[in-house]
């Protein structure tokens, strides 16, 4: 990460997409291609004894973790940039809105439909841990839709603000994760993924 490019060089800013306690997500346009994007922007950590913002090393675990996938059901890092404030993560653009919200409005789902959702998300899953990323903040929130206005929308995985790269042999013994989708014994997606389906399948 260096500040030698500024984000706003390159790109116009249009609305909000969503905001959290230190990032803020805004839709942009590219200026040389005219494609669409989501800037996710993280606010720095400006000093060790605040606890505003978020720590250098964390974003750029999460900057590192993003670079090194690549798969339909995962939402790509486009490019990075950096000012004094914040680092800017210049994200597909995932405009389908969240899975559950799409279920919840639709209100009934075939068998088809259900096992391509659940496939669709143990692909990315799986892909993660082959690569022995776990996300551990699996959540309905975080399972995307591409795009909702097609026959059976693309699922794409969001958020690797939490995730982490496990080394073979280590142990990882940091709990992470929202409190309902974090499994004792399953800290690195399983269990998560158990709760999310049952919450998908049974309605709740």
């Amino acid at each position: 990460l260096c500040l030698a490019r500024s984000v706003f060089f390159f790109f116009f800013f249009r609305f909000c997409i969503c905001s959290g306690q230190f990032a803020i997500v805004k839709r942009c346009i590219e200026k040389s291609t005219g494609n669409e994007y989501a800037a996710k922007f993280i606010k720095k950590r400006q000093s060790r004894a605040s606890r505003r913002g978020v720590r250098r090393e964390e974003i750029e675990r999460e900057v590192d973790i993003l670079q090194q996938i690549q798969h339909p059901n995962i939402v790509a890092l486009h490019d990075v940039y950096e000012n004094r404030t914040d680092v800017v993560l210049v994200l597909e653009l995932v405009s389908g809105g969240e899975l559950f919200d799409f279920l919840a409005q639709k209100e009934s789902l075939s068998e088809e439909e259900a096992t391509q959702f659940i496939k669709q998300i143990l692909a990315g899953v799986q892909y993660l841990h082959s690569k022995r990323i776990a996300h551990f903040d699996l959540k309905p929130e975080n399972i995307m839709l591409l795009d909702k206005n097609v026959p059976l929308p693309r699922i794409k995985l969001i958020d690797f603000g939490l995730a982490h790269k496990i080394e073979a042999g280590a142990d990882f013994k940091n709990i992470f994760g929202t409190p309902e989708f974090v499994g004792r014994y399953f800290q690195t997606g399983v269990f998560a993924m158990f709760i999310v389906v049952v919450r998908y399948l049974c309605g709740l």
